[in-house]
């Protein structure tokens, strides 16, 4: 009999309530918090999260990539000095938040405990009463109604899962008819036959917007190996092209 491994995750509302788990797991200290040890925690949480086909939301990545920046700036050879010439912890910023966060999530859990204090003193009768309600007027199974992120996460992944076997994307590349080449050519025509021609007469007949952005890159060729010289005019903004011998 085959035994099959499960990854069992723990679920946190984002990426700062991880690494508070972390630091109050270890017992750690967040004033001097050992970057590589929560780094390497915190990666190997996305990389069970990957395992499971849970995709990954912005807000770890970012953490992710920002504890990595402060692993490699604590590695740097000469440490950065602020204006009085004292060294900058590079794990100042990441601990403030974190003190920050922490102290928002003490407040929301008090919260939540005077909440589920008050609805015991004074129980909702009508709880499931409701529910049913809400149930009918949206055409829902109730037990949608307590699905939570991490639940979300997994439907949405299987669905664009069922999506991309019914969906075959097709890619075409249709090439344009003109080149660069062609329009260096186009331009020594047009002003081959004339001694001046303005910017706009070269563009007057163009139906095409990718025909007239190959003109102006061919313009810009010509001038650059100076086969085009720009001549001004007396009218303001006004300039013309001539080809050069």
């Amino acid at each position: 009999m085959n035994e099959t491994y499960q990854i069992r995750l723990n679920r946190f509302e984002g990426p700062f309530d991880l690494l508070l788990f972390f630091i109050e797991r270890d017992e750690l200290d967040i004033q001097d918090i050992p970057i590589g040890r929560i780094t390497a925690d915190f990666l190997d949480y996305m990389q069970q999260m990957a395992e499971l086909n849970i995709e990954l939301a912005s807000e770890f990545i970012l953490v992710a990539a920002t504890l990595i920046r402060i692993k490699a700036r604590m590695l740097l050879p000469r440490p950065e000095l602020d204006e009085q010439g004292e060294e900058i912890d590079p794990r100042a910023d990441l601990a403030a938040r974190l003190l920050e966060y922490k102290r928002y999530k003490a407040v929301t859990e008090e919260l939540q405990a005077m909440e589920e204090h008050r609805q015991s003193l004074m129980p909702r009768g009508n709880k499931e009463q409701e529910w049913t309600r809400v149930e009918e007027s949206l055409g829902i199974d109730q037990d949608l109604l307590h699905v939570d992120l991490y639940q979300l996460l997994k439907y949405f992944h299987q669905a664009v899962a069922r999506g991309s076997e019914r969906v075959k994307v097709v890619h075409k590349v249709t090439p344009y008819p003109y080149s660069i080449a062609a329009q260096r050519n186009y331009l020594a025509n047009r002003l081959n036959a004339r001694e001046f021609v303005t910017f706009e007469e070269l563009f007057v007949d163009f139906t095409d917007k990718m025909q007239a952005i190959f003109t102006f890159l061919a313009m810009l060729e010509m001038l650059q190996v100076g086969r085009l010289e720009i001549e001004t005019q007396d009218e303001f903004n006004r300039f013309g092209l001539r080809l050069k011998a």
